[in-house]
């Protein structure tokens, strides 16, 4: 199926754990999709099952590994099945623990940070020059101990406090319903979405997917409109 989606930005599906959920993804024009290895997530994935996942979207959208605090040990495990374009670090890696891995496997990193204020927003700094690109996530509320797939969002207009020049993607309780108002917001340059493309957490629902793709083209056609008036 021809893609919805436009190419003013970029789009992550995280949390894929089935077939149809990665390939649905792709034909809509996801260009990034996640894989999430940690155990406490409804989301998490063997690293041998998320190969054979990540084979149907190789060459058509690149293949991010999500970790949280994985220590080298795990990530062996994950990089020589996997065989990811990226890595997510989405635990408390400080900038020399983001450099080592970065040495050791020779991939992008992407570094996830949990946003409540604008003071969360300092920490990008010790990473920028170190880290290849930022997400920006909700802080996750009282009693949850994932990082993130949480569904909840924050404050967008945060946002307008980080550097321009800073590559990142917004997450956080992303879904069809606001999308469009977090894109125009924020004008990022990417958007992650993982529980908001779910009937339930962990199970992608392709309906939800294919609304959340059409919400961002919407989104994306707007803003250019808009430049092209300027």
């Amino acid at each position: 199926m021809e893609s919805t989606a436009t190419n003013s930005i970029d789009i992550k599906i995280c949390g894929l754990k089935t077939p149809e959920a990665v390939l649905r993804a792709v034909d809509l024009g996801a260009t990034h999709v996640g894989f999430i290895f940690f155990e406490k997530s409804p989301r998490n994935i063997e690293p041998a099952d998320a190969a054979g996942l990540a084979d149907l979207a190789r060459g058509r959208a690149k293949i991010v590994a999500v970790t949280v605090d994985a220590d080298n040990d795990e990530l062996d495990e994950i990089v020589s099945l996997l065989r990811p374009d990226m890595l997510q670090l989405h635990g408390k890696e400080s900038p020399e623990r983001v450099l080592t891995i970065k040495a050791v496997y020779g991939l992008p990193v992407i570094k996830a940070f949990s946003v409540r204020e604008v003071a969360d927003l300092d920490k990008v700094d010790a990473y920028i020059g170190i880290a290849d690109r930022f997400l920006f996530d909700a802080k996750p509320p009282a009693g949850s101990q994932l990082p993130g797939g949480n569904g909840v969002s924050f404050d967008w207009s945060l946002m307008d406090a980080l550097d321009g020049s800073v590559d990142y993607m917004l997450s956080g309780g992303l879904n069809k319903d606001n999308v469009e108002e977090a894109v125009t917001a924020t004008r990022a340059p990417g958007v992650d979405v993982s529980s908001g493309v779910e009937s339930a957490p962990g199970v992608k629902d392709l309906g939800r997917m294919e609304e959340f793709f059409e919400a961002l083209r919407r989104a994306t056609g707007r803003a250019v409109a808009a430049r092209s008036r300027m």
